[in-house]
């Protein structure tokens, strides 16, 4: 009889069970007793010593090229774990177990049967639900994971290699104005919204990026802001986690800017009211996020998913066009192409990994270097501008 205990959770009884397996890998095991907390005890201490005693640890799958496609996949999440970055994993993670691993599992297909017409197949179901965009990140799971397979013999060819990727979207991002910035600035002024609305309109910033600010990453004698830090959240085995890592998305995400004196006045006055709160609060102060500049009245970190849901119901109170928290970063982009800033300085300010990314994304804006483009034709032709 495996060993376990009741667990409390969200006013029920669990049932927690530990064993062993057969690979000698300790697991636990959580089964709901449907219970809740008041008056139940026995009840649930009964259920617990039923699942004690009826509890058969399940085999781990045999790998070879007779598993079932489904199950190699989520053998291939538990090969790579620790290999991947931890929001790159839970993205695969949520993409085998509840995409790949369900469908496949229905159509009972093995690994070594597996074919590009079963993965095309895939694809055109996926399609009538979700974006090209969604079906391309799936198919990078899939190839990845049987290129594994080929690598350790399981089995000879990859068959995803043979499988249509759909074209993806082109998405063309929205962006405010000047005057839409500025009313954006007034309406959030004074709420948890304020700085992170601030750091990705004036500089350009990514939510992990404007999370991630920390104070020892703002000089206030040079008046310079380093980028080199940044908070993720991803959910990952039915719970929602923070990532924080003091690594960019590139390299060149990377960068130092320049404090400007309204950004500059603005820190300094929030340093104080955060040294307020956290003597008004006492004990009761969080004092997990010291570090941080982007944290509320008792010191918690402003989360990145409570930035992406309160972005469009701060938008909507006050009157607002809807845009997404990210476009923010467009806005600074197209603002600073209207006032002349060469695209290479642009991809200098957002931290871009290279040239053409930048460019690929807002030349559409570029509309300055169209008109100087336009006289030129002028000039070269001969022809008298109008």
């Amino acid at each position: 009889m495996v060993a376990g205990h009741l667990r409390k959770k969200s006013g029920y009884y669990y049932a927690v069970l530990n064993y062993t397996d057969s690979l000698g890998k300790r697991k636990t095991k959580w089964i709901s007793t449907g219970l809740t907390v008041k008056e139940n005890k026995k009840r649930a201490e009964a259920i617990l010593m039923d699942a004690r005693r009826n509890f058969n640890p399940e085999e781990p799958k045999v790998m070879n090229g007779d598993i079932l496609f489904a199950d190699y996949m989520e053998k291939w999440l538990d090969i790579i774990k620790n290999s991947v970055a931890v929001p790159t994993f839970a993205s695969y993670s949520t993409t085998v177990k509840k995409i790949v691993a369900p469908y496949f599992c229905e159509k009972e297909v093995t690994l070594k049967n597996l074919t590009a017409k079963d993965i095309q197949e895939f694809y055109l179901s996926e399609l009538d639900r979700v974006s090209p965009s969604s079906v391309i990140r799936y198919h990078a799971n899939i190839h990845k994971a049987l290129k594994y397979a080929v690598k350790i013999d399981l089995i000879d060819v990859n068959p995803a290699d043979k499988a249509e990727r759909p074209k993806k979207d082109r998405y063309v991002g929205s962006f405010y104005d000047a005057d839409e910035v500025n009313a954006l600035f007034k309406a959030a002024k004074g709420s948890k919204l304020e700085l992170p609305i601030l750091f990705g309109a004036f500089y350009g910033l990514r939510r992990s990026e404007a999370i991630g600010l920390k104070w020892d990453a703002i000089d206030f004698d040079q008046n310079t802001i380093t980028i080199r830090h940044t908070v993720t959240s991803c959910d990952l085995d039915g719970k929602r986690i923070l990532v924080a890592s003091d690594t960019t998305k590139t390299k060149s995400s990377m960068r130092t800017l320049p404090l400007v004196p309204s950004m500059r006045e603005r820190l300094l006055a929030l340093k104080e009211e955060q040294q307020e709160n956290r003597r008004l609060c006492g004990c009761s102060y969080i004092k997990d996020y010291l570090e941080y500049v982007c944290v509320n009245e008792i010191g918690d970190l402003i989360k990145p998913h409570y930035v992406t849901e309160s972005f469009p119901k701060l938008l909507k109170a006050k009157g607002m066009r809807q845009i997404r928290y990210h476009d923010l970063r467009h806005s600074c982009a197209s603002l600073l192409l209207a006032n002349g800033v060469p695209m290479k300085q642009i991809q200098e300010w957002l931290g871009h990994s290279d040239f053409s990314t930048t460019a690929n994304i807002y030349a559409h804006l570029d509309y300055s270097s169209k008109l100087t483009s336009a006289d030129a034709m002028l000039n070269g032709l001969g022809f008298a501008a109008n």
